[in-house]
């Protein structure tokens, strides 16, 4: 494999794991923070390093989401869901310091 289909690859990946993330929020109306934070263009990893910090953010302002239940790696698992206004109000409490995270709080924040 070369080079530009390696990344032709990795851009349609991105872009596919972008679009479910968001298309899940906008049917459910939620979706737990490291769902918006992919939907909000992030890697996985980068996801939930976003998220926790989000999780100490929507704390310290005392958002509380909705606790559902999801099925996940053969298992039930108590989540928690936040809507885009409540994850707004807790990326604009986030201060990051990474490039990549600072556009991920700016997106956050216009998504509501």
């Amino acid at each position: 494999m070369n080079a530009r289909s390696r990344q032709a690859r990795q851009t349609i990946r991105n872009r596919t794991r972008t679009q479910r993330a968001n298309t899940r929020i906008t049917r459910r109306g939620n979706g737990s923070l490291t769902t918006h934070c992919l939907a909000a263009g992030l890697t996985p990893k980068e996801a939930r390093t976003v998220a926790s910090s989000l999780r100490k953010a929507a704390a310290k302002l005392g958002i509380q989401g909705t606790t559902a239940r999801t099925h996940a790696a053969g298992r039930m698992r108590t989540c928690t869901r936040y809507t885009r206004a409540q994850v707004a109000q807790a990326a604009v409490v986030y201060q990051p310091r990474k490039d990549v995270y600072k556009i991920a709080a700016n997106r956050l924040a216009l998504a509501a």
